[in-house]
C-alpha cells in the first residue's frame, strides 16, 4: 500500500447537505415530541387550549432537552447502527472510529454533542474543517471518529 500525499477533502459542503437531508427525519421527531407535550400540558388541564406552553417555562426547557436527545438517539443509534444517517446515505459519508471500525457509544455521543455546540456557534466547528491540519471538525476531534466519503459502486 503506497503511502497518502494528499491531504484528505474537507467535507464540509457534503456534510451540510446530509444535515440539511437529516433535518426532515429529525423535524418530523420533534413533532411528535411537541405533540405529546402539547396533548399532555391541554389534557392535564393546565391551561386554556387556545394557549400554548410559555416560552422558557421550565416546561419549556424540558421540550427543547426531549427534542434535542430524540435527535441525538436518531443520530448516534444510526452512526452505531450502519455508521449512516438517513442524510448521509445519498452523499456515501459514513462515521468510523479512528481505527476504521464501529464508533463506540461513548465517542458517538461526544460527537453529537459537540457537534451540537459546533452548529450553535454558526457551524464554526464544521468550519473549522477548511484550517485544520487533518480536514477534521471539532467533533471529529473531539470524539476521535472520522467522517469518510465512500467511493461509487
Amino acid at each position: 500500500m503506497e503511502p497518502v500525499t494528499e491531504k484528505p477533502r474537507a467535507l464540509v459542503f457534503w456534510r451540510l447537505f446530509a444535515l440539511l437531508y437529516d433535518a426532515f427525519p429529525v423535524i418530523a421527531l420533534w413533532f411528535v415530541a411537541s405533540l405529546t407535550f402539547t396533548l399532555a400540558y391541554t389534557f392535564g388541564g393546565h391551561h386554556d387550549a387556545h394557549q400554548n406552553i410559555a416560552p422558557f417555562s421550565p416546561l419549556q426547557w424540558l421540550l427543547w432537552g426531549v427534542c434535542w436527545t430524540m435527535a441525538g438517539l436518531y443520530a448516534v443509534l444510526s452512526w452505531r447502527r450502519g455508521g449512516q444517517t438517513l442524510g448521509m446515505r445519498p452523499w456515501r459519508l459514513r462515521v468510523v472510529g479512528a481505527d476504521g471500525g464501529r464508533p463506540s457509544w461513548r465517542a458517538s455521543w461526544i460527537r453529537y454533542a459537540v457537534g451540537s455546540l459546533s452548529l450553535c456557534a454558526a457551524g464554526l466547528g464544521f468550519w473549522w474543517a477548511w484550517v485544520d491540519r487533518d480536514r477534521l471538525t471539532w467533533h471529529d476531534r473531539a470524539s476521535g471518529t472520522r467522517m469518510i466519503r465512500e467511493a461509487k459502486r
